[in-house]
């Protein structure tokens, strides 16, 4: 490995650090919402929407992701949703 390689390598360890570190520092507010908040339920149909809503959402202003949501468990729908939708691990079989 030359000298070039190894400077480029190191300079994307860097910018991936700063990715991180800055990432790090992003959170939401909290709710402040009277209405119950979207759980698996949702998270599961939202998993099912997300790819039309991230076609929407490079046109117009709406989101991927509820906010506020119940946490874990809207987490987990939407992770389930959106793997049943791709079809989860059945395909690398």
């Amino acid at each position: 490995m030359n000298q070039q390689t190894r400077k480029n390598i190191a300079r994307a360890g860097m910018l991936l650090l700063l990715a991180v570190c800055v990432t790090a520092c992003a959170n939401q507010p909290a709710p402040t919402a009277v209405q119950p908040l979207p759980g698996i339920l949702w998270g599961l149909i939202h998993g099912f929407l997300a790819p039309f809503t991230f076609l929407g959402s490079l046109i117009l202003d709406m989101r991927m992701y509820a906010y506020p949501n119940d946490g874990l468990w809207y987490d987990f729908g939407f992770v389930l949703g959106s793997g049943i939708l791709f079809g989860g691990g059945s395909r690398a079989v």
